[in-house]
């Protein structure tokens, strides 16, 4: 049975796990709209749509959504997948650097949902994903606001999940634990990232192309339709290995 294409949109789309997500989706037959602060360059897929805004910025998260209502009547998903990082001490971080990982993190999705849900009810349901982290259930020091944030986005997760299913809409999320992604090479060096996956039970940091198929069924409603609500790990069994080993 023949079916119309099905529309996406992913937040930090330019990055590691986000363009190993465009990737995928486009793949696999849908029509993919991409946010960053980044360019994403030429090889976009030529039937989407990539956005290059900030959505830490109430007035520019308005504008991709005005852009997005111009570009399709209806969204299938939403992935929540951009995120800032400040890699220093709780009581070397500043006001400035914490509202900014929250604005980042965990406001842009509030507001991103707000202004997503109408298309997301015109298709008459569909999914968001919202891409956590590990460090919302196990952290370590020098991270404490992106683990904050990323905590308070399992929080929110259960809460769009409740008030969102009344439209068929559901609300999962993912926790990725270490990816091989710029935003991690950015702050450890390759001793560092080798004795990151000797933690890890598989031996190795993921890909990004693992952390896309993990989204990928979660905004798929043909392989999770009886999920919402809920968050998985893929971590590489980082979290189920007791530190004290």
């Amino acid at each position: 049975m023949n079916r119309n294409p099905r529309v996406m949109l992913i937040t930090g789309a330019a990055g590691g796990m986000g363009r190993a997500t465009v990737q995928l989706f486009n793949e696999k037959g849908w029509i993919v709209i991409g946010v960053d602060r980044n360019e994403f360059g030429e090889s976009f897929p030529s039937h989407g749509l990539f956005i290059q805004a900030d959505i830490s910025d109430p007035t520019q998260l308005e504008e991709i959504y005005s852009s997005v209502r111009n570009f399709t009547v209806s969204l299938d998903a939403v992935i929540n997948n951009a995120a800032l990082q400040v890699v220093k001490p709780l009581l070397e971080t500043s006001v400035e650097e914490w509202d900014a990982v929250m604005a980042s993190n965990l406001r842009s999705v509030f507001l991103g949902a707000k202004l997503a849900y109408p298309l997301l009810k015109n298709k008459g349901g569909g999914a968001i994903v919202n891409v956590s982290s590990v460090h919302a259930i196990a952290t370590s020091s020098g991270v404490g606001s992106y683990a904050a944030s990323k905590g308070g986005l399992l929080a929110l997760t259960r809460s769009m999940a409740i008030e969102f299913a009344q439209d068929n809409i559901r609300v999962n999320a993912i926790l990725p634990g270490a990816v091989d992604t710029p935003m991690l090479s950015a702050h450890l060096d390759q001793i560092r990232l080798e004795n990151l996956a000797k933690r890890t039970v598989n031996g190795r940091i993921g890909m990004p192309s693992e952390i896309a198929h993990a989204i990928y069924f979660l905004a798929d409603d043909e392989q999770s339709s009886f999920m919402t609500g809920q968050s998985i790990v893929v971590d590489g069994g980082a979290t189920a290995k007791l530190s004290t080993e």
